[in-house]
């Protein structure tokens, strides 16, 4: 037996309902100068900095050295890789 959700279609009223709004312009935006601007900008990237999660002491000493091994073992390769190539171009130009 399965159940089934119902889910109510559109009425044609809400259609007319939503034409007959005066369409918006520009929000709280609009009403203020460039300095309100502004000052709301940078108080909207102060809300979003508060809802980051930030690392842990340990987190970041985490990341810290696994960005550091990575980067050593990138170099090591390409050492390896740009001496095997010039061995090769030493061989094959004398």
């Amino acid at each position: 037996m399965t159940d089934s959700i119902e889910v109510p279609e559109p009425d044609a009223s809400q259609d007319d309902s939503d034409a007959e709004k005066k369409p918006r312009r520009g929000g709280k935006r609009a009403k203020k100068g460039p300095l309100g601007r502004l000052a709301l900008f940078y108080r909207q990237i102060v809300a979003e900095l508060r809802k980051v999660v930030w690392p842990t002491r340990n987190d970041l000493t985490t990341y810290t050295t696994v960005v550091i091994v990575f980067v050593v073992v990138v170099i090591a390769f390409v050492s390896v890789v740009d001496w095997g190539f010039s061995k090769l171009v030493s061989a094959v130009f004398g």
